[in-house]
């Protein structure tokens, strides 16, 4: 369906410019061919984007077909919708797309040089020295850390109430933001929790700012601050874990080589782990408040995922063994339906390196092309009845009746998330020890609203009652 097109264009603008932090674009005629609409004057479609993502896209594909134009964040651009684009664009069999030039106009004042903004060669040098972080014995480390921190934050709640409310996205973020200290960094966050909870909040905030310069009292303002005291933070941290190294992630990746035996320079690890930690906390936070939703309302998945956890841990109050993680099945496939619903990251911006055509539009070299998990998620033709919670819809047969590229939370080809079996692993745990301790429930008629971008999360923090089991 893609093709490269125009010997004249088809060439790799990142070789011409001879700076891979080129940002150019084609003129603004140049994809007037493509259907679709620019918006106001200078916002574009922004604010709608924004305010209504789903219906946003629903109907510029209505209107304009599955490859329309949009103006967003300044940048005129090209959107891809379907499993076959995301095909195309995730496994970049040809290397015609740039992460880097792509997310880089949003995050490079928050998250540079995390392994989502790289391209290729690079990419793949640093994702090899930090993939020893996640490998087998790290991984049964992390296990024992997240079972120790998550049974003691979980039996907190409530303050031993029998029965009380509890806001769960609150909940679970401040959860997941220990776990992540303490398997990610080596250390309890105690009175720091909150300085770096804030700034990582301001820096995800400030991606999706209208106003891009660092201005103060602006949010970009607030989130550049942010990572600027985070960097300070890590900056030190590294020296310490370089010195005297442990079990967590920050010493594996303080002591992460490259092919030629050097290590990681140190401000490369720091903007690593930013990035990585922001994405342990913000993205597991988001994917999991929306399976504990589901579960909610869905009384019998939540029965049969309690009955699988005790099965697995072998009686109520145990943690659960790494071994004995790969039994919990149902819960994967619960988790696997909850990002469908709720990808945590809804889109994914490229830039085109060179011409290509796709479903028979041209597309120059320079273009911002975008895919949309989220709209290819909920599309009634790949998933029927799309707004219904259904873990069933993962089962092996029927994966297999399915487009390879119709369920892409974790991305896909050589970007695919490499924390993804580290979030697996934190969301059976999760599972086990809040559902063989509490029944959770949503009073009659509550639907909470979500706030789409940059990461999905309830509005008012979703409130549930927790009922004490154990």
């Amino acid at each position: 369906m893609a093709s490269l097109a125009g010997n004249a264009r088809a060439h790799d603008i990142q070789s011409e410019r001879g700076n891979p932090h080129w940002t150019g674009h084609p003129g603004d005629r140049a994809l007037d061919a493509i259907p679709g609409e620019d918006g106001w004057p200078v916002i574009g479609t922004t604010l709608t984007q924004l305010a209504d993502p789903a219906g946003f896209n629903r109907r510029m594909v209505e209107t304009h077909g599955p490859v329309y134009r949009a103006r967003s964040f300044g940048r005129r651009g090209v959107n891809l919708i379907g499993p076959e684009a995301n095909e195309l664009v995730l496994f970049d069999r040809d290397r015609l797309f740039s992460n880097e030039q792509g997310w880089g106009p949003i995050l490079n004042l928050l998250f540079p040089r995390g392994l989502m903004l790289m391209d290729h060669d690079a990419h793949r040098i640093d994702r090899r020295a930090l993939s020893v972080a996640f490998k087998p014995e790290p991984m049964k480390a992390y296990c024992d850390l997240l079972n120790r921190d998550i049974a003691t934050g979980t039996q907190a709640w409530g303050a031993g109430a029998e029965t009380f409310d509890l806001r769960v996205y609150d909940a679970i973020k401040a959860l997941t933001l220990q776990t992540a200290a303490t398997s990610f960094l080596g250390l309890p966050l105690g009175p720091e929790a909150d300085r770096l909870g804030k700034a990582f909040t301001a820096m995800v905030q400030a991606s999706v700012a209208p106003v891009r310069r660092p201005l103060p009292f602006t949010a970009m303002g607030k989130g550049v601050a942010g990572r600027r005291m985070l960097i300070e933070w890590f900056t030190r941290l590294l020296a310490e874990r370089r010195a005297s190294p442990g079990q967590d992630m920050f010493s594996q990746f303080a002591l992460a080589t490259r092919e030629d035996g050097t290590l990681l320079p140190a401000d490369v690890v720091v903007d690593h782990m930013i990035f990585l930690l922001m994405a342990a906390h913000d993205t597991i936070t988001s994917s999991f408040t929306t399976l504990i939703w589901h579960l909610a309302c869905n009384p019998d998945w939540q029965d049969r995922l309690r009955n699988e956890a005790l099965a697995a841990a072998g009686g109520p109050g145990r943690p659960i063994a790494h071994e004995a993680l790969g039994s919990m099945e149902l819960t994967d496939l619960a988790f696997k339906e909850a990002l469908r619903i709720m990808p945590p990251v809804p889109a994914m911006p490229r830039r085109a390196l060179r011409d290509f055509t796709f479903m028979g539009h041209h597309i120059p070299a320079g273009t911002t092309v975008g895919i949309n998990p989220a709209a290819v998620h909920a599309d009634p033709v790949l998933w029927p009845d799309p707004d219904r919670f259904d873990p069933l819809r993962f089962t092996p047969d029927k994966v297999a009746q399915r487009h390879k590229y119709a369920w892409v939370p974790f991305g896909g080809g050589a970007h695919m998330c490499l924390g993804l079996h580290f979030a697996t692993m934190q969301t059976r745990i999760l599972t086990h020890n809040i559902l063989t301790r509490y029944r959770i429930s949503a009073a009659p008629g509550y639907a909470p609203r979500w706030q789409a971008w940059p990461i999905p999360r309830p509005r008012d923090g979703l409130r549930l009652e927790l009922r004490r089991i154990c």
